[in-house]
């Protein structure tokens, strides 16, 4: 326990990022955003459609997670309490926009099904369901990657 609470007390820099909790979860986060962008980018979206909020979301979340992830790779946070504030605080801004944008995605998605037939393509539906889980699914990493950093700030 000793080893996991030194290993929580500082931020990592370099390649140990991809070797502790919670930073292992920025590939995973960028994997699964990166795949609710594409998967919502490649559908059809009517003029009312509110897809334009997991596209920001999605590609928000995307960019700002990709930069963090420089940020500690080449060391430019110094290891200090303000950025495992700011990490915290970011995560668990993401974990808000994504939850929003799932459940605003899996109501477009209900909407489709429940649409008159032929309006849209059936494919458009798979894509939105895949669209979904993975939604959720980053929405999960986001989740977790708040929760461990809430843990890291706290232990600073």
């Amino acid at each position: 326990m000793a080893a996991v609470t030194q290993q929580m007390s500082s931020l990592p820099s370099g390649l140990r990022i991809c070797t502790t909790a919670p930073d292992i979860l920025y590939l995973p986060e960028l994997v699964f955003g990166g795949l609710v962008w594409i998967l919502v980018a490649s559908t059809h979206v009517t003029e009312n459609n509110p897809q334009g909020w997991v596209m920001f979301v999605s590609v928000f979340c995307f960019v700002m997670t990709f930069l963090w992830l420089i940020i500690f790779a080449c060391g430019g946070h110094k290891n200090s309490s303000a950025w495992a504030t700011a990490d915290f605080i970011y995560h668990l801004l993401a974990v808000t926009f994504y939850l929003s944008a799932s459940v605003i995605l899996a109501y477009v998605t209900i909407g489709m099904k429940l649409a008159t037939p032929g309006i849209y393509p059936f494919r458009y539906y798979q894509i939105d369901i895949a669209a979904v889980v993975f939604s959720y699914i980053a929405t999960l990493l986001y989740f977790i990657h708040c929760i461990l950093s809430a843990l890291r700030w706290k232990s600073f």
